[in-house]
């Protein structure tokens, strides 16, 4: 399991642009991201690859990490399958906790317009920051079992 792409924003509701690094910052998600500190369950978003090259297989064979607007696009696992509570580490540093599976599409959504269906909704989650630390395109990911 690695870590694909880390993308960011400034604007809400828009594609993220993809960038080397980000710092996920404690209690608060990305830094220099629009949806820092704006929610406490939805602090970093995380999408699999294998779920984006879904919605390129219904006809949209352009589409790049960072097109949902997730912060982190990640290989070699079905990310919305983990439960709840689930611990990420990811890097050197950075711990992030499974908070959110799924959410609310934007009526507004292009990529619901284009295809008539969204994969966040079902197969998006999201994480909460419990240690800092930078991510990087190449970075493991370990899962742990939720504590008990």
């Amino acid at each position: 399991m690695k870590v694909v792409a880390v993308s960011v924003s400034a604007h809400k509701g828009v594609k993220k642009d993809n960038v080397p690094e980000i710092r996920v910052l404690l209690d608060q998600g990305v830094e220099n991201d629009a949806h820092a500190g704006f929610d406490p369950k939805r602090q970093v978003s995380l999408l699999a690859q294998e779920s984006i090259d879904i919605m390129k297989a219904q006809g949209l064979p352009e589409l790049r990490p960072g097109d949902f607007a997730e912060n982190i696009t990640t290989s070699g696992l079905e990310l919305h399958t983990l439960p709840l509570g689930a611990v990420f580490r990811i890097g050197p540093e950075a711990v992030l906790e499974l908070s959110q599976i799924g959410k609310t599409c934007h009526h507004g959504c292009a990529i619901k317009q284009t295809t008539g269906s969204c994969i966040m909704p079902t197969q998006g989650i999201f994480g909460r920051v419990v240690k800092e630390g930078p991510i990087r395109p190449g970075d493991t990911i370990v899962i742990e079992p939720p504590a008990q």
